[in-house]
């Protein structure tokens, strides 16, 4: 073999050595975590997806995810997240889910999660304070202690007869009681009376409708709750059955048919949680991440929903809104 023919092919071979070793390497698991189920979900999943490839980070082609949902039972949710630790997962998300980023975090001090939660994650214990979570747990919070106030007053333009409101819970959902003291603080301080309503599946759900009815009480507050958020076209349609007018906190209720929202855009914050994902497989220290909040929250307005139930939207909260459904 000639000198020149030597080199060439030991160069060649040294250049392909790194190369081999890179392809060689596994790619990085995303442990994805829910209370909820993937019905419904897939618009909030792709926007789990975008974020993570804003980081450079796509699915089948140098990340894997590996779903775990719960269906709505949240005695699941510890093993689903002791699993995925015995896995050995590069990340947890918990995207929409309190609980389940709470089983997360009692299952791993280790692995990074990633959380987007409106319970505030400092009094949650998930971080040490929002600029600086000092733990493996970092993520988006909407701080959504404050809405109901908004909620109520919206439902007091619309219904100003309205002595009292409904609130609908899911009494097996971990944040229950934190929720309905806020709404309870709320409702003392703008002045209507609460009544308080459950139900923990899907069997409850028209009961609890009849009672409302059988209380002479015309507006409704629903919590957020994964098993409700699954329930949306049939809270729908019991709201236009039983003439409810209903307040909801997330859009994909009113894209099902409900009459108003007031909250957070969930879509944004799935994608900044894929975002945050991403950017912790590249290096990122959860610790050093501070704890985004959205500064926008949006009304919608199901104008359908609205004629159907005979109800005259004020021209003011038509204005006031982000989006009108006609």
């Amino acid at each position: 073999m000639k000198r020149r023919e030597f080199i060439t092919l030991i160069g060649g071979a040294t250049a392909a050595w790194p190369l081999a070793a890179r392809a060689q390497q596994p790619m990085p698991t995303v442990g994805f975590l829910s209370a909820g189920s993937p019905s419904g979900r897939a618009h909030l999943i792709a926007a789990f997806r975008q974020g993570l490839s804003e980081t450079g980070f796509v699915e089948g082609r140098n990340v894997k995810i590996e779903f775990a949902w719960a269906e709505d039972r949240y005695d699941r949710l510890l093993a689903l997240a002791a699993d995925l630790v015995s896995r050995q997962v590069a990340v947890i998300a918990t995207p929409g889910s309190t609980p389940a980023a709470l089983a997360a975090h009692a299952a791993t001090k280790t692995i990074p999660i990633v959380f987007a939660i409106g319970i505030d994650p400092v009094k949650l214990g998930l971080v040490a304070s929002l600029n600086r979570p000092t733990g493996n747990a970092t993520g988006v919070s909407f701080l959504t202690g404050t809405l109901p106030a908004k909620q109520f007053e919206i439902l007091h333009e619309l219904v100003p007869k309205a002595g009292v409101v409904g609130y609908l819970v899911n009494p097996d959902f971990p944040d229950t009681a934190t929720q309905l003291a806020d709404v309870q603080a709320a409702a003392r301080s703008l002045g209507p009376a609460l009544h308080v309503v459950s139900s923990r599946s899907d069997d409850d759900l028209e009961p609890a409708f009849a009672t409302l009815v059988e209380q002479r009480v015309r507006a409704l507050l629903v919590q957020t709750d994964p098993f409700l958020f699954s329930q949306r076209a049939y809270l729908a349609t019991l709201a236009a059955r039983y003439g409810v007018v209903t307040m909801f906190q997330l859009r994909e209720h009113v894209e099902a048919g409900g009459l108003m929202s007031y909250g957070p855009h969930l879509t944004t914050a799935w994608r900044m949680a894929g975002n945050f994902s991403g950017r912790i497989l590249g290096g990122a220290i959860p610790a050093e991440l501070p704890v985004e909040q959205p500064t926008k929250y949006e009304l919608v307005i199901n104008l359908k929903t609205a004629k159907a139930l005979g109800l005259e939207i004020p021209p003011s909260l038509l204005a006031r809104a982000d989006e009108v459904i006609e």
